[in-house]
């Protein structure tokens, strides 16, 4: 059964029951408590609720203690429809949706909204009716139906179906370890942070360990007017030494012999913990010993998530040392490594790469079997193959990899070939990559258009590379995606009513358990068998395996 259900003014609801194809059931039905309505009606049927967005509906119902069990996200799912006819980066709110299928002028999303964000006067500005006087419940319900007579038109429905179902099963998910959070020790944070940076000064100026330093590169440079965060005066300092550099990237550092490189490497590193994960995050994001992150489902075209604010996919690993279980708890991390090469041996058919990766370390096997050995060349010819690299040796490790496993390279090539034609891929469940006309080839979240190359055929090896990554990539978010699913809903069958284990973090193929130290036996069994659903479910009848390193440790940084 699925129930569509829409907030009112004053904190009430209208919710209508509907078939699984989306039909009216009866008349709609009126609540005077949002939060009573869904308790009540979760509890006696567990539908598929059916609303605009997880993240504006769900934080409330969890904050008042009610959890569902599934939902269809209406915005995720015009995203990801949007995407498969090549429309990416239209609108895709409810009065949006409603446009496009009435005929209407189709409004532009409103800007995302913090949590902690309060409402400002431009949000006046917004039309006060973009639904045109028409009732919002008949829309969501119209809108909706349209999304699965949509969804019944793509090339392989059933798959689509298990796309949207588990994106939306994600936003439950994200919700969910936003408001229960990463456990976290301020004091400990505070302590790292004093040991690393030196004591906190005064606002506006930095600790003394990064003064130092920066006086130490200025004095090696021989310019006191010297910003070492400054990209720009950086470059500008070692051309007037004689040393031209093409960025101050790590790597491009690490490649020159000068006193300065050293120092500006710590630096830079120093200042990425001070600005991303210093005291000014730790008063933002921490509270009541949880660090709770605003997570984006589907916030990168791949299918991988990002955070809005909080920057919960990159915490630096020396700062990891404060997320501390609970007394009498532990943190059970689980990392689906080496999670690409599997999936394209699923995506490929390609058995023999499957079998490879059986016994445990696919990189070994791959040494072993095409290059007499050698891991490290082994998993260079790996990302080569997978990424487009074809500089160096990489070409030649590609094409050792071709003779022993060509259906797993001749997969990620034509999906190249298809990107540089100026063609969509799509990931095994169907989401689909941005047009060749939107300017993207890959990265961030907020894509900037490509810069214009007189070259165009360099523009089109650049989005062959793209695509031959992002089928490859977004595939593995599906399996992340069920992996999620599955493990949320396990989870509720552990340990004992009041101290259930609690999925507390994701980040791309990395999950963790919050959880009793005497269920983390069980807790781990849990997350083994989801992996084995998740691939079973995303890929079918398939030899690759999704095995996961799994530790229960107190401290998130002693599980790496």
């Amino acid at each position: 059964m699925r129930v569509a259900v829409v907030p009112i003014d004053a904190g009430g609801a209208l919710t209508q029951e509907l078939t699984e194809d989306g039909e009216p059931v009866g008349a709609a039905r009126a609540w005077d408590d949002l939060v009573a309505a869904v308790a009540e009606v979760e509890q006696e049927s567990a539908p598929r609720w059916v609303w605009a967005h997880t993240m504006d509906i769900y934080p409330r119902l969890l904050a008042a203690g009610v959890r569902v069990e599934r939902c269809h996200d209406v915005e995720l799912t015009e995203t990801l429809l949007l995407g498969y006819i090549g429309r990416w980066g239209e609108p895709r709110s409810v009065p949006a949706a409603w446009a496009r299928l009435t005929g209407g002028p189709v409004p532009a999303d409103k800007p995302p909204r913090s949590r902690d964000t309060q409402p400002t006067l431009f949000d006046a500005e917004q039309p006060a009716d973009p639904l045109g006087g028409a009732d919002p419940l008949d829309v969501l319900v119209a809108v909706h139906a349209s999304q699965l007579r949509r969804i019944d038109e793509t090339a392989l429905p059933g798959r689509f179906r298990l796309l949207v179902a588990a994106e939306s099963a994600g936003a439950l998910a994200a919700a969910e370890m936003g408001h229960v959070g990463l456990p976290w020790r301020a004091d400990v944070h505070s302590a790292l942070l004093t040991e690393i940076l030196g004591a906190r000064q005064a606002y506006g100026v930095p600790p003394r360990k990064l003064g130092e330093l920066s006086e130490r590169i200025a004095a090696a440079l021989g310019d006191h007017r010297l910003h070492p965060d400054s990209p720009a005066e950086v470059l500008k300092a070692f051309a007037r030494v004689g040393i031209r550099l093409s960025s101050t990237r790590s790597w491009v550092l690490k490649e020159v012999d000068h006193p300065a490189v050293p120092l500006l490497l710590e630096y830079k590193e120093l200042y990425r913990i001070y600005t991303a994960h210093g005291w000014a995050w730790l008063s933002a994001w921490v509270h009541d010993g949880r660090f709770r992150p605003e997570y984006v489902p589907g916030g990168v075209v791949s299918g991988r998530w990002a955070t809005r604010g909080g920057g919960a996919l990159q915490i630096h690993k020396r700062v990891r040392r404060a997320a501390i279980a609970d007394p009498g708890w532990v943190l059970v991390v689980a990392d689906a490594g080496q999670l690409e090469p599997r999936v394209l041996a699923a995506l490929a058919g390609d058995d023999k790469l499957a079998r490879a990766g059986s016994s445990g370390d696919l990189y070994r096997a791959l040494a072993d079997e095409a290059f007499g050995g050698d891991r490290p060349r082994a998993k260079i010819g790996m990302l080569a193959a997978l990424y487009g690299q074809t500089s160096g040796e990489a070409g030649a490790l590609v094409a050792a990899l071709r003779r022993k496993f060509p259906r797993a390279v001749d997969y990620v090539e034509k999906a190249a070939q298809v990107g540089e034609s100026g063609g969509l891929v799509r990931s095994w469940l169907g989401r689909t990559c941005p047009p060749a006309t939107s300017g993207w080839t890959g990265g961030s979240l907020d894509p900037e258009p490509v810069e214009e190359v007189a070259d165009s055929g360099a523009r089109n090896r650049a989005r062959g590379r793209f695509t031959r990554n992002f089928v490859v990539q977004a595939s593995a978010a599906d399996w992340a995606l069920a992996l999620l699913a599955t493990l949320r809903t396990a989870l509720t069958g552990v340990g004992v009513e009041g101290a259930r284990p609690e999925l507390v973090f994701f980040q791309h193929d990395e999950v963790i358990v919050h959880c009793r130290a005497e269920d983390a036996a069980e807790v781990t069994t849990v997350l083994e068998q989801a992996a084995a659903t998740a691939g079973r479910v995303v890929f079918g009848d398939t030899p690759a395996r999704f095995p996961l390193d799994i530790a229960a440790v107190e401290c998130y940084a002693d599980a790496k």
